[in-house]
């Protein structure tokens, strides 16, 4: 089958790789000049499969009032006059709910596991280099109150088959030295020992090479302008190149793969998508004293940030905002992750000279990516993974190919 696939992302290239591996003749279109250069290209670089918990839960509800309020607080929330925003917001808080919390965290945790294990497959098979570390991720607490409630809840997290071990602060140090710096600042940490970390960005450019290498086409620097449908199918899809020149692409079966952008391409069609961007920053800083950097993967509650060593750079980032598509870098966001790692990772690099990034990343209300058919038969799509690209890319794009190819996936999970 000639499968299309809308976005060169981690997520749309991910599904290329398995799509080709299941027999499929298939073309990736990307309006960007190489893959991974959007969402993928200076994310945090966690592969997170023990962190399933979503952003909408009763403490977030609680919280609600003060995000939209306040600009300088991990996560934000701009009033913008668009109805698809608010419509999300609306949907976020009914998500909330601690009946729904448990039920997205289940869908989460099981796609995550299973994707996670796809991708060490997949590493073990191809020859493939993105500054990976297998060496779990730290949760540092700053905060008492906070350590001891993430205290009680990770026990909770085993029946979803998630184990998180509690640590003290000595613990905490004794894994990753570096945080030592902080002095009595970190109070506590859990840490998660089979998750890991990377360059996503290498990850998705080098799958792409592997991808290409096994007869996948990619067409970069092609803008995907609109879908056609006629009598309950695609019939093609109109692409400008980088020249102005219009084409139109044709194959048997399509997959929407663009992220924050999914809905803008498939609303016109009739496919509904509750997918709005939540835009993070993030500073990579070229390390200088290789002492004073950490080793293993953190991620700082109370900052909602992570930092990943990624060779001898320093990734920091996290921070949300919920304003709408405009992917510009907010000042004011890059220097409260300069300051806080600044407290925490004091003469780690030149913070001044660090390299600032801002991404759309694609969120459902309820952190669930949505994988599967459309009510176009030869529609499909694989979007929505928030702040989870990377970690559920490879299981995203294994099941996607499987619902192609007339199999039923391996995963348990809530495909549309």
């Amino acid at each position: 089958m000639k499968v299309l696939v809308l976005g060169a992302g981690v997520v749309g290239t991910a599904a290329a790789w398995y799509l080709v591996e299941r027999g499929h003749e298939v073309t990736v279109v990307d309006r960007r000049p190489a893959a991974g250069m959007e969402t993928s290209f200076a994310n945090g670089g966690q592969v997170s499969a023990s962190h399933p918990e979503p952003w909408a839960s009763p403490e977030s509800r609680a919280k609600a009032g003060e995000w939209m309020r306040r600009d300088d607080l991990p996560v934000s929330f701009r009033l913008r006059w668009q109805p698809a925003q608010w419509m999300w917001a609306w949907k976020f808080l009914q998500e909330c709910k601690p009946g729904r919390v448990r039920e997205n965290t289940a869908q989460i945790a099981s796609l995550a596991t299973y994707s996670h294990a796809m991708l060490k497959a997949l590493r073990a098979s191809e020859e493939i280099e993105y500054d990976a570390l297998t060496r779990g991720i730290l949760h540092y607490y700053t905060d008492s109150a906070v350590f001891d409630a993430a205290a009680v809840a990770a026990p909770l997290l085993k029946q979803y088959g998630i184990d998180r071990a509690v640590k003290t602060r000595e613990e905490a140090i004794a894994i990753e030295p570096a945080l030592a710096q902080a002095g009595e600042r970190i109070v506590g940490a859990t840490f998660a020992a089979g998750d890991e970390s990377g360059d996503a960005h290498k990850f998705t450019r080098e799958l792409a090479r592997l991808a290409q290498a096994r007869g996948v086409c990619f067409l970069y620097d092609h803008d995907i302008q609109a879908i056609d449908a006629a009598g309950g199918d695609i019939v093609g899809v109109l692409v400008r190149t980088k020249d102005m020149k219009d084409q139109v692409l044709t194959a048997h079966a399509y997959v929407v793969a663009l992220g924050s952008h999914s809905p803008d391409l498939a609303g016109p069609v009739g496919v509904n998508l509750p997918v709005y961007p939540a835009k993070g920053h993030s500073i990579t800083v070229e390390i200088t004293d290789a002492s004073k950097a950490p080793n293993v993967s953190l991620t700082d509650e109370e900052a909602r940030l992570v930092v990943s060593r990624l060779g001898n750079r320093l990734r920091i980032a996290g921070m949300a905002e919920i304003a709408g598509y405009e992917a510009d870098i907010n000042p004011a966001r890059i220097a409260a992750i300069v300051r806080r790692a600044r407290e925490i990772f004091p003469g780690v690099g030149d913070y001044d000279s660090a390299t600032p990034w801002a991404g759309m990343r694609p969120a459902t209300p309820s952190n669930v990516p949505i994988i599967g058919r459309t009510g176009l038969s030869n529609l499909y799509v694989n979007t929505g993974h928030g702040t989870l690209g990377w970690t559920l890319a490879c299981g995203s794009g294994a099941a996607l190919a499987d619902i192609i190819s007339g199999r039923k996936p391996e995963v348990d999970f809530r495909f549309t």
